[in-house]
């Protein structure tokens, strides 16, 4: 059985602290590909101000070209309207429905799972990554073994990456201040953003 990762995200814009995380978790997992879904309407970002959607689909496709094990879907662009996880993944689950899928997201956010549309049934169709940077407690993911049960619990595995203290919001911060960005996202990226 093939292993997959999809990681879910905004990409406003797609910086080093994802393709760090992709990669740690394709190869702690031992996953086939980590396939990169942009979000075209995140729900828990209704209200503010983000870029446009082709913009970060560009972005994200320019950021993992080079590397032969990532891919950038439009299932979210194309099917419109808010972009729900569970939706996502019975996409991939219809086309890989023999794979084993596995969720990538941040730590933090998966402390917010319970919260997300239809959260008991994605638990049957994936596992979820839950990636962290050194030092981050963790403990909290405790708690959501009584709120989950022992049986979806086990499904949540924890990645702990390199410290790269980068945020998609600081990097949006420095280029409207016109503080330099390099270094904190491939240089193909920085040259979009600067176009």
């Amino acid at each position: 059985m093939k292993a997959l990762g999809i990681m879910g995200g905004t990409f406003d814009p797609i910086h080093y602290g994802h393709l760090v995380t992709a990669e740690a978790a394709r190869y702690a997992f031992g996953l086939e590909r980590v396939i990169f879904v942009p979000a075209a309407h995140p729900p828990h970002k209704e209200g503010r101000r983000i870029s446009l959607t082709n913009d970060r689909y560009l972005m994200t496709v320019l950021a993992t070209m080079t590397n032969p094990a990532f891919e950038v879907s439009q299932v979210e662009i194309e099917r419109g309207g808010p972009s729900y996880t569970i939706e996502t993944m019975r996409h991939f689950r219809s086309r890989h429905p023999e794979a084993d899928l596995h969720f990538i997201t941040g730590g933090d956010a998966i402390l917010e799972i319970c919260t997300w549309e239809q959260s008991p049934d994605l638990f049957k169709m994936c596992q979820f990554i839950a990636a962290t940077r050194p030092g981050y407690p963790l403990g909290a993911l405790e708690g959501l073994r009584e709120t989950l049960g022992d049986a979806a619990f086990r499904r949540i595995h924890r990645l702990e990456v390199p410290a790269l203290a980068i945020s998609s919001s600081e990097i949006r911060r420095r280029v409207a201040a016109g503080q330099p960005v390099k270094y904190l996202l491939p240089e193909s990226v920085e040259n979009y953003i600067t176009k």
